[in-house]
């Protein structure tokens, strides 16, 4: 995502997908793919599509890995920033929803719903999501920058409304 965020997260993408840091590539992607190894292959390549710009060519592998490997939050991440960045904000919200629903203290699944959601214009969850994501790493000055324009853009549109902004 190109939101002044640092592009995922270095230290946690790094290990296989649904395996968080394990040696083992994602069980039952056989049947999809052949063997486990594809899965991951698919992970890996959807990554340095992404990391080097191309976000739509990224997304379409890691459509495909999340396909076999539909829990693994590794693959939902990085399938939400290629989303995210090929502006299909309601698709990227999706994955990273998924990721917040299994795991809610997931700071970069929080930003990252808040950012989409922005982005399709529900502006009042955006600033629920960015706020759980500042709160949880307030170090990270993407993060408090996009929960304050949120803000900003809710009081300006109460404002135009003649409502007060709470």
């Amino acid at each position: 995502m190109s939101e002044g965020s640092t592009g995922g997260r270095d230290s946690r993408s790094a290990g296989k997908p649904g395996q968080e840091g394990a040696g083992d590539p994602p069980a039952g992607s056989e049947a999809v793919f052949g063997s486990p190894d594809d899965t991951y292959d698919l992970y890996r390549r959807g990554l340095d599509l992404l990391d080097k710009g191309s976000a739509a060519a990224a997304a379409q592998l890691l459509e495909r890995a999340a396909a076999a490997e539909p829990e693994s939050r590794s693959i939902l991440e990085a399938l939400g920033r290629a989303q995210f960045d090929t502006k299909h904000y309601d698709a990227a919200a999706a994955s990273f929803r998924r990721i917040v629903e299994a795991s809610p203290t997931d700071d970069y699944a929080q930003f990252g719903l808040g950012l989409a959601l922005s982005r399709t214009g529900d502006h009042g969850a955006a600033a629920e999501h960015l706020a759980l994501a500042a709160a949880m790493r307030p170090d990270l000055r993407h993060y408090t920058e996009a929960l304050r324009s949120v803000r900003a853009t809710l009081r300006a549109r109460n404002l135009a409304h003649g409502e007060e902004f709470s």
